[in-house]
Formats: C-alpha cells, structure tokens, sequence
C-alpha cells in the first residue's frame, strides 16, 4: 500500500479476487492513475475504492495472431473493418491483438502494412504479423498456394519497412530456397520469427532455430504430425526455448495433445480467428478463398481443411481449463504475460506498476463481465 497519499484523480478499483505477476491474491486492488496502472496489492486499498467488483479480476487478454472477427478482416488494412476486428475481440476481452495477415502479393502486402502501421502508431493495434508468403505450398492450410513464394532479401526489407517499425512477428516455412538467410534479417530487425506452415524435416527446424527462429506458429497444425522416426518441426520445436502457439478451440487441436505439448512457460494461446468470429454462420473470405462456416467451424469451400478459427480468448481459456485441465493461472498467463512477452509487447499483458490498465472481470465460470481498456470501461454490446 503506498505511504503517500494518491495522485489528484487516480481510482481505485477492488476486486474479490485479482490476477498478479506473484499469483491470484484475494480481496485484490490495483489504482489507476489515467490510462496506467500505479500499484496493485491485496488486503486494505489504499483508498475508498471508486469501484468495487465480486469476481476475479486479470490482465486483459493479448491475442497475438488473429486474422478478423465481427464479419470483417485485418486484410487490407481498411481503419473501418481494423475497427470492427479490435471492438469485436475487445468486447471478449482481448485488449491487445497483433493484426495476422494471408499471404498475398508483395505488392498487396506492403499495402496493408503500411495502413496497418498508421494504426499502430495510434494504439489501434498491437502490431503486425505475417502469416505468409514465405510458406510451404506443401502445408498452405487456408492461404492460396499461388501466392506462396520463398524469401528473397529485397521483398524481406521491402515489408520490414513498409511496417514501419510495428513488423513484431513473421511466420516462415524454413526449408525454403533463401529462409536461414531471412530469418537472420528479420531477427537483427527485431522481428519474431515463428516456424509455421512447413514441410521441414526435425534438422531445417532445428537450423532454424539457431538462425534466431523462437516461436511456432499454431504447433501440430500445417506442419508434419509427429512420428518416432521422422520426429519433424514438432519434436524440435517442444524440446527447444521457443515460444509455442497453440488454437485451443476444440477443433484446431485435441484436449489431450493441448496438455500433452503444454509448456506453462513459453505456451501462447491464440484464436488464429477470421472475420466469423463474434459473427454468424455463413459465407466467408480468408484472403482470397471462400470460407464456409457450420456450427461455427470454419473450412475452405474448396477443399474442406480449417480455415482459421472463430474462438475468442475467453473461449480458448475455457477450454484449456476446463478440457485439457490446465490449471488457471497458467491458462491466464497464456492469454496474458506469455504472448506480450513472446512479442514483447510493452506494458501488456501484467497488473503492475507502468502497465497501460487494461483489465477483464470474469465469472465463477470465467465468462467475460466487465473489460477496462486503458483506465476506461469498455461499453459491451
């Protein structure tokens, strides 16, 4: 508790139960002072609170790979349909989302980040990942083969720059002509490159990694299952410090395959959502393929294969929890600390002092009630 009396118009929010670095403390506060968090602690609050909530309050949720929601897609770069991909995931409690794009032109590419990072520099989001071109056409899943091409170091520094420095992950099939040499490039630029997408054997993952490759782009899925003989990216990837994306939304991945390749450290749930998420069933593009979506499952019209997800991270903490019995502070860190700290992400992603104060209430049943953004309450629809 300070010693000090508080800042002229700093609150305090009290919460039954609240999700620290150290733990989940009960009886919770934390004091914010504009669109930051002071301090937060347990016991007595160090003033009258200006809220008080029963449920658990935690970081809000950070979404490093997502490609839509609310019937529109990061694709593109249009502010408008940017605008309806961050309220949709934001009203399920995701406060910071890195925009995924498909594979596309170089040309088409550029443009959308160059958009993009005009959004960024205005807090609309977190980032920018690039989910392709530089993919195996082997492992495409739901981006267009043709537009999968391997890297080469001009069109490597034209999409760097075109980010104009908001560049925080590449997805990259690392036994492509040229890839070791991009990794390299990416990784002085400050980049996080993730091995996804890839036919590469248990070796071209493993140089990967030692050419600063340090993250996976949804383990198990578009990439060689495992095998005792053939172990593949999946052996060299659990077995290695990189971080591992995961889609826990019950199709994606099995329960027991999730608990299986659970690393309560370094495990990153993502939704790899597209424009169908928070929206109905129906017709859908991803990029330029149609999508249908049944009962909430999404699959390319052309060949049946999953086309992304339609989950929330509430949705994916739910399951991890509940069917794949991860305990929940490790289910909260991966929706939370470990994904703002695979990209590193700056004052996401934790309750503590300088964080922006971004906060999520949940239920007993760890349904979303209430979502705080940068010291506002968000208006849920």
């Amino acid at each position: 508790m300070p010693d000090q009396p508080l800042p002229l118009g700093a609150r305090v929010l009290a919460a039954g139960a609240l999700a620290l670095p150290s733990g989940i403390v009960v009886d919770g506060w934390v004091v914010i002072d504009g669109k930051r968090v002071l301090t937060a602690g347990s016991g007595t609050p160090p003033e009258r609170p200006s809220w008080s909530v029963a449920g658990l309050v935690v970081p809000g949720f950070v979404d490093v790979h997502v490609h839509g929601g609310g019937g529109a897609s990061f694709d593109g770069g249009s502010p408008e349909a940017v605008a309806r991909v961050v309220e949709t995931h934001l009203d399920h409690g995701t406060t910071s989302v890195v925009a995924s794009l498909v594979s596309d032109s170089i040309d088409a590419l550029a443009a959308s980040c160059a958009s993009l990072a005009t959004l960024a520099d205005r807090g609309v989001v977190a980032g920018i990942h690039l989910e392709g071109p530089w993919l195996s056409p082997r492992r495409a899943g739901a981006h267009e083969a043709g537009r999968l091409i391997a890297p080469t170091p001009g069109d490597v520094a034209r999409l760097i720059e075109a980010a104009g420095g908001h560049l925080r992950m590449v997805t990259i099939a690392p036994e492509l002509p040229g890839a070791l040499q991009a990794i390299s490039t990416l990784v002085a630029a400050g980049v996080v490159v993730a091995v996804g997408h890839t036919d590469a054997t248990y070796d071209q993952t493993r140089a990967a990694l030692d050419a600063g490759a340090s993250a996976a782009t949804h383990l198990f899925n578009a990439m060689p299952p495992l095998h005792h003989r053939d172990p593949g990216p999946v052996a060299a990837l659990l077995e290695s410090s990189a971080y591992l994306e995961l889609v826990a939304d019950g199709v994606h991945v099995h329960p027991a395959m999730l608990a299986l390749a659970w690393r309560p450290d370094r495990t990153a749930l993502v939704t790899d959502a597209m424009a169908a998420a928070g929206a109905a069933d129906g017709e859908y593009h991803l990029g330029g393929l149609s999508v249908g979506v049944r009962d909430g499952v999404a699959r390319l019209a052309s060949t049946g294969a999953i086309a992304g997800s339609t989950a929330t991270l509430g949705d994916s903490l739910r399951t991890a929890t509940s069917l794949a019995g991860i305990p929940l502070p490790e289910g909260l860190a991966a929706v939370t600390s470990t994904p703002a700290a695979m990209l590193r992400l700056p004052g996401v992603g934790r309750i503590e002092p300088g964080a922006w104060a971004d906060l999520v209430e949940l239920s007993d049943d760890l349904q979303v009630d209430r979502v705080m953004r940068r010291g506002a309450w968000v208006p849920l629809s």
